[in-house]
């Protein structure tokens, strides 16, 4: 059996904890690749590694959230929105949007969130990844179902990807 950083997940307190560091992490993996932060676009995810922590924590998610307003049948509006406040110079930051992975043992990566990249910079920046630019750690996404590109490092346990659309566009657009 492997070993995960929080999993299995048994409380709405670690949850909680397993946020805030996705929230931290993510950011300092941005500052890290790209030497710069992003606004994010709004939707939080946390990995599950265990089936009773992926029920666990689908209850939760029925309690904080409005199951008919779901974006991709993934992401689930939050009845009140996770505030995570200033902190290392990390701006504060309002989730609007939650989501469950479900249970992956071969992956061990705690969660993921999405930033927000203005639409030209992000054409930009995809261009010069197509074209050979090398950014380690950054890459495009490899599915074609989604425009993304994404942020990660072996040696961090959270992903996280870049986007031209808002959590608001992205739901408006669906």
């Amino acid at each position: 059996m492997n070993s995960f950083r929080f999993s299995p997940i048994e409380s709405k307190d670690e949850l909680l904890k397993v946020i805030e560091h996705i929230h931290f992490e993510s950011f300092k993996l941005c500052k890290q690749k790209l030497g710069y932060t992003l606004p994010v676009v709004g939707n939080i995810g946390v990995f599950c590694h265990f089936e009773d922590e992926f029920e666990f924590l689908i209850k939760i998610r029925e309690e904080w959230t409005d199951l008919s307003d779901n974006w991709n049948k993934k992401y689930f509006r939050l009845y009140k929105p996770i505030v995570i406040p200033t902190k290392d110079g990390v701006p504060e930051t309002i989730y609007t949007y939650f989501y469950i992975r479900k249970p992956d043992a071969e992956h061990d990566q705690v969660g993921d969130l999405d930033f927000y990249l203005e639409p030209s910079k992000y054409k930009k920046l995809k261009q010069s990844l197509m074209s050979g630019k090398i950014i380690k750690g950054v890459k495009i996404f490899e599915r074609s179902d989604l425009d993304l590109i994404q942020v990660d490092d072996l040696n961090v346990d959270v992903v996280a990807f870049i986007g031209q659309k808002t959590m608001i566009e992205n739901v408006a657009s669906s």
